[in-house]
């Protein structure tokens, strides 16, 4: 193995600095959401429902990083706290469409801005410019990583 084949210095790397980073985010999540009963998945959760209400628990899973298994408890439990209603059956297929209920827009707007904090004061150090390039570096990442993932057969 040559030196460019292995990792090396893991401050070097990356991928484990941003890994880092992810840690530490959610770590920050995690302290702010608690007082407000919630998980970083059911924020998760509540964020996606509030930018697009109606979204099944398979997309709400995959735009959450969660499994479809995980997803469906995150819902049942933030369904029996009021946050969110799904119809009992599907209108369409399987899908149950979810939407927040009035609890549910109110404990978003709660938890949004606790977290839009938490993101301030973790990338604080950057300025607006920087910020705006890592996410559109970051995004042009995720991006590719998408486009390179092996087609899998069902």
């Amino acid at each position: 193995m040559t030196q460019e084949e292995a990792v090396g210095d893991l401050d070097q790397s990356v991928g484990y600095v941003l890994k880092q980073v992810q840690a530490s985010l959610h770590t920050a999540m995690d302290e702010v959401l608690r007082p407000l009963g919630l998980t970083v998945a059911q924020y998760a959760c509540l964020e996606l429902l509030g930018q697009h209400p109606g979204l099944s628990n398979s997309e709400l899973a995959r735009r959450a990083f969660v499994t479809r298994q995980s997803m469906n408890v995150v819902l049942r439990r933030l369904q029996e706290r009021g946050l969110l209603t799904r119809p009992a059956h599907a209108a369409h297929g399987r899908a149950l469409p979810t939407e927040l209920t009035r609890a549910g827009q109110s404990t978003l707007r709660e938890a949004s801005v606790a977290v839009r904090g938490v993101e301030r004061q973790i990338f604080a150090p950057l300025s607006q410019e920087q910020q705006r390039r890592l996410r559109e570096d970051l995004a042009s990442c995720a991006a590719s990583a998408v486009a390179n993932q092996p087609v899998t057969q069902l």
